[in-house]
């Protein structure tokens, strides 16, 4: 593979994308840039909204932590359209930054769980049934706007209704999902997915523990610490990230990297809480040889231009 970039500059570029607040990249993203040098590949931090950056001067533009996109969606798609060579590509990075995307997933027969949304100016009222819930917005990450409602509790009932109605006046649609209780015990699954020669092959999986202690009160910073530890996926995790992942629009093998989120459901089958293929934590300091598995699959992408 030659182009006017490598020929004068000698090794590949590539821009791991980030946002100001992390500007030298979170330290598990750090742990690709190593693996990417003895490629022969250069790597380095790029701040998505920076005025000033030439994205057609690399060879790729990996999106890795822009996190700070969220109340700026549509800027954030639009860069993403405008940006060559980006991986995972624009119009997925548009798809899956909506989490609507689960109705589609749904559709298909993934199981899912079970989601209601409420837009913005809709009345809503908590379900008869007295049940906990999670509320949470469409557009969100690290369990930003998230809280977790009891609905045998009056006062948890009002809480709710006030944070889908706080959604709204913001323009934002509100997400309503039963809350899963199994992630209190096995926790949630987040299996991790790399390019192969010919397609998405798995890499590794990782326990994240419970993160919703009760109503949102608003978080400080980005995201809410997690809980993460290695783990060994089962054959039934495996085979819903395979489901979920062939119904991909455009298909899996665009892909540099996905996530698939995995909580067991009352009967204690697997079911998908998200798919995340714009900005998702990859984990790679929890699992052998991760780091160099996610380096050869940029390689391998570079290869394929």
């Amino acid at each position: 593979m030659t182009n006017h970039h490598q020929s004068t500059r000698g090794k590949p570029r590539v821009a791991l994308v980030t946002c100001t607040d992390m500007a030298d990249l979170e330290a598990d993203d750090r742990l690709v840039v190593d693996p990417l040098a003895t490629r022969g590949i250069a790597a380095e931090p790029v701040v998505w909204d920076d005025p000033a950056v030439d994205w057609a001067g690399y060879d790729l533009v990996v999106l890795r932590s822009p996190w700070d996109y969220m109340p700026r969606r549509e800027e954030f798609v639009a860069w993403a359209a405008r940006v060559p060579r980006l991986v995972n590509p624009a119009d997925v990075v548009r798809w899956n930054t909506d989490k609507r995307y689960l109705d589609e997933l749904s559709a298909a027969g993934v199981p899912t769980v079970p989601t209601g949304w409420v837009l913005p100016g809709e009345p809503w009222q908590p379900p008869a049934d007295e049940g906990e819930y999670v509320v949470k917005p469409s557009i969100s990450a690290g369990s930003q706007d998230t809280g977790r409602y009891d609905l045998a509790d009056p006062e948890h009932r009002e809480l709710a209704v006030a944070h889908v109605r706080r959604l709204g006046a913001a323009g934002r649609v509100a997400m309503i999902q039963p809350y899963l209780s199994a992630v209190d015990t096995a926790g949630e699954t987040a299996l991790l997915y790399f390019a192969g020669p010919s397609g998405l092959v798995f890499s590794h999986a990782i326990r994240k523990g419970p993160m919703l202690a009760g109503p949102d009160l608003g978080t400080e910073g980005l995201y809410k610490a997690e809980a993460i530890s290695p783990r060994t996926a089962t054959g039934d995790q495996l085979a819903v990230g395979e489901r979920t992942l062939a119904v991909v629009p455009g298909g899996p093998q665009r892909l540099l990297y996905a996530r698939v989120d995995l909580i067991p459901g009352p009967d204690g089958t697997p079911v998908l809480v998200e798919l995340e293929l714009t900005e998702p934590s990859l984990f790679l300091g929890y699992a052998d040889g991760a780091p160099d598995r996610l380096a050869e699959a940029i390689r391998t992408r570079l290869q394929r231009r």
